[in-house]
């Protein structure tokens, strides 16, 4: 009869998110890291955004990243760097595309010791090189900042944070414009179990130079997949700009991608 009453009393405290078993626990932390941008193993991630309306004139864009992300050490301090390449298809005057590599962008983020391992905060520096060769895939400019994390997984069901960047040009092709430009990326992922998962991951980006701005918010699904040592994340998730100012900002957006954690 204990024994009867102890399973039952287990069953409803597993339902009720409680408690759980220590293997569903662990899989559990494992699908909550697999959207951590600080999370501490290496990363691979192939990323596309397509955009269906560009403020101004209307035209459609396309950017595809490939990112890596591996952490180091630094004596005894633990840091994080993150590199991220695109592929841009933009616009032409004459109505067509052009389509080349864009800037190459790297941050490195010192990891604070917060004293719980699901809560995790970066800071550090940025740099940006002008690998398009190009001003129709890029800026032409070397620019320096910095880059701020935190993500908050102390939830089994809901993960939330944020990365705030900015950067500023210090060199490059003079005839281009300068560059100063923040991005502010709220994030929230509510787990539904099984690895599936809802996300909202929309990039806010501020250029200072001329005031042009777009704030899209997103509501995407998601998929964590184990095979082996590695862990696959699948997603899709279409954004909509609630607010938007200055020409060539997105109207709404399409972010799909596949990432690996290793």
């Amino acid at each position: 009869m204990k024994t009867m009453i102890r399973r039952l009393a287990g069953a409803i405290l597993v339902a009720a998110g409680v408690y759980m078993p220590s293997q569903a626990l662990a899989q559990s932390r494992e699908d909550a890291q697999a959207n951590n941008p600080l999370a501490d193993l290496k990363a691979l991630n192939f990323q596309n955004y397509y955009t269906g309306d560009l403020t101004g004139s209307h035209a459609d864009a396309d950017q595809f990243i490939l990112r890596y992300a591996q952490p180091f050490k630094v004596f005894d301090s633990q840091w994080l760097m993150r590199a991220s390449l695109p592929v841009n298809t933009v616009p032409t005057a004459t109505d067509g595309h052009v389509t080349g590599i864009g800037d190459l962008n790297v941050f490195a983020t010192y990891l604070f010791d917060t004293g719980n391992r699901d809560i995790s905060f970066g800071l550090g520096p940025q740099v940006t090189a002008p690998t398009s060769g190009s001003a129709d895939t890029g800026s032409e400019k070397w620019s320096l900042g910095f880059a701020n994390v935190l993500f908050n997984a102390a939830s089994r069901k809901i993960q939330w944070g944020y990365l705030l960047t900015w950067q500023a040009s210090v060199g490059g092709n003079g005839s281009q414009p300068d560059v100063n430009a923040g991005a502010f990326q709220p994030f929230v992922f509510y787990q539904l179990g099984e690895g599936w998962y809802l996300r909202s991951t929309g990039i806010w980006t501020a250029n200072f130079e001329n005031g042009a701005y777009t704030m899209p918010v997103g509501f995407g699904l998601g998929k964590v997949l184990r095979m082996h040592d590695v862990v696959a994340n699948l997603f899709v998730e279409p954004q909509y700009a609630v607010a938007t100012g200055g020409s060539n900002q997105q109207k709404w957006n399409i972010y799909s991608g596949i990432n690996f954690q290793f």
